[in-house]
């Protein structure tokens, strides 16, 4: 900045674009690509108190390292140009106390606007909720739930999302699967953390949906590649082990892990009658899972006919089908006949990232949904809202069009597992035990069916963490679905819970013994 500009940007409030060059300063500019990036200051009001704040948006370049052949000397080779936003708040005076979180949400294609401007970030979408949809056009608002009150917070768009492009002449599907995407997003991690100078600061990452599976992934490599230890992973929708959702014939977990969301869902449309409450349905529904429901299914044709009615039966009761749809079904009702059968009789389908919102298709006798209702409640207002408030916030002006949530990944590689079930727990699991200080926070929704919680909970079960660090790891769930945060009080609770988990976390402490 010139000196004016810092003058002006030292008032509280003021907003100062400003066009950044960083990195390899000292070569021409036509010879290499170049980071670019605004810085603005801005405030928000939470809890009456007025916070001043500074935010970095734009894209850095990430390269990798070039091997040296005869005659030629090593180097960075430019590969990708990485959209972030970074949140510092001001007059923090060691940045050696002030936490960072680095956030990213999943897909794999889903830049990172949902935790951005959902949950974490100063700015927060209006948009409604199930039932009670704003509609367009949408509207932003100063977020009095921002974590930035308890952590600094970057953004990061994987590439392909967001504004984040290859280079010239570089190849999109090299970054396009599980392997590459952790290794892309974790040199960014370390590139920001040396360019800000917060190598000593708490550090935490959270992930939404497959950005848990980014996130557990990048527990192992930012250790093990850049000796980067954490003191925490927040999950917000989780799916470290892939088999919970693969309705593969033969295979049963999905359909146990799945009956206690089924059962929320039939209880929220009004599907089961009496007077219980959520958490009573929840409570018979996991023990019907566990226990009779899931040794039906194991037992397989030797079930008798009469075994078979029984089950069927209670399964009808919790949740909302009937006993024969269930018996035609073999007891294994898939997730989108389930969505499609719920309310057929008012031509209704539930959505799938959160079964509270309800869609209609042009075909009501058919076996399947045309989309997600929940899906489409969502993407207009963010989509919106995004591309508004980079530009006219921000500052940052780009003519390519942000992508919010594109299909340009697929197929998405996931070479590393050699076809079997993508599993990233054990590299949780060897992260935490590598470094015992490390924290997990597990957020889920009892109305979510992308992240079943009673899934996450199977396998947070079967991590096989040493009983020592149990105490590690907590768990909170909220009734909403995938994105929580777009229920008022879940919202209001879930930003109380990160903020405690921030703090306990950033003490340093092992849970060892708790």
């Amino acid at each position: 900045m010139s000196e004016d500009q810092e003058k002006q940007a030292a008032e509280p409030g003021a907003e100062v674009k400003v066009k950044v060059r960083m990195g390899e300063k000292d070569r021409p500019e036509d010879e290499k690509p170049q980071d670019e990036v605004r810085v603005t200051r801005h405030r928000v009001t939470v809890n009456g108190r007025e916070l001043h704040y500074t935010v970095t948006a734009g894209t850095v370049i990430l390269s990798e390292e070039k091997h040296a052949k005869e005659g030629e000397s090593e180097g960075l080779k430019p590969r990708a140009r990485v959209f972030f936003v970074a949140y510092a708040l001001d007059g923090q005076p060691d940045p050696r106390t002030r936490p960072v979180t680095f956030s990213f949400n999943g897909g794999p294609g889903s830049s990172s606007v949902w935790l951005h401007l959902g949950l974490l970030g100063p700015r927060r979408v209006v948009m409604g909720d199930a039932g009670a949809l704003t509609g367009p056009p949408y509207d932003l608002v100063g977020n009095e739930f921002t974590l930035l009150t308890h952590s600094d917070l970057v953004f990061i768009d994987p590439v392909s999302t967001g504004y984040s492009r290859v280079t010239e002449g570089e190849k999109p599907g090299d970054f396009h699967g599980f392997q590459k995407d952790i290794e892309s997003v974790g040199d960014f991690i370390r590139l920001w953390t040396s360019r800000a100078g917060r190598w000593l600061s708490p550090k935490f990452l959270i992930g939404e949906s497959y950005g848990t599976t980014r996130a557990a992934g990048l527990s192992g490599y930012l250790q093990e590649r850049h000796g980067l230890f954490l003191n925490g992973i927040m999950l917000v929708s989780s799916i470290l082990d892939f088999s919970t959702v693969d309705f593969t014939p033969g295979h049963d977990l999905p359909y146990v892990v799945h009956l206690p969301t089924a059962a929320a869902t039939a209880w929220y449309h009004g599907r089961l009658g009496g007077e219980r409450s959520l958490a009573e349905v929840l409570r018979e529904a996991e023990d019907f899972a566990d226990g009779d429901y899931a040794r039906a299914l194991h037992a397989g044709s030797r079930l008798s006919a009469n075994e078979q009615q029984r089950v069927a039966g209670r399964y009808a009761e919790l949740t909302g089908l009937s006993v024969d749809f269930v018996r035609r079904n073999d007891l294994r009702v898939t997730l989108d006949r389930f969505r499609k059968e719920l309310l057929r009789d008012q031509a209704r389908t539930v959505g799938r990232l959160d079964s509270r919102f309800t869609g209609i298709d042009r075909d009501a006798g058919g076996e399947g949904t045309e989309y997600d209702p929940s899906l489409s409640a969502i993407l207009g207002p963010y989509t919106a809202a995004m591309n508004h408030y980079v530009r006219a916030e921000l500052g940052f002006e780009s003519d390519l069009p942000y992508e919010i949530l594109t299909g340009r990944v697929r197929p998405w590689s996931y070479k590393e597992f050699e076809n079997k079930h993508v599993r990233v727990s054990d590299t949780l699991r060897k992260a935490m035990h590598q470094n015992p200080h490390l924290k997990v926070f597990v957020a889920s929704g009892y109305f979510d069916f992308a992240t079943p919680y009673h899934a996450t909970r199977h396998t947070l079960d079967h991590l096989g963490l040493d009983p020592s660090l149990r105490g590690n790891i907590r768990e909170a769930f909220y009734e909403a679905g995938h994105m929580m945060y777009v229920h008022r009080p879940s919202l209001e609770r879930q930003s109380a819970d990160l903020a405690s988990f921030v703090e306990w976390a950033s003490s340093g402490n092992s849970g060892a013994g708790l």
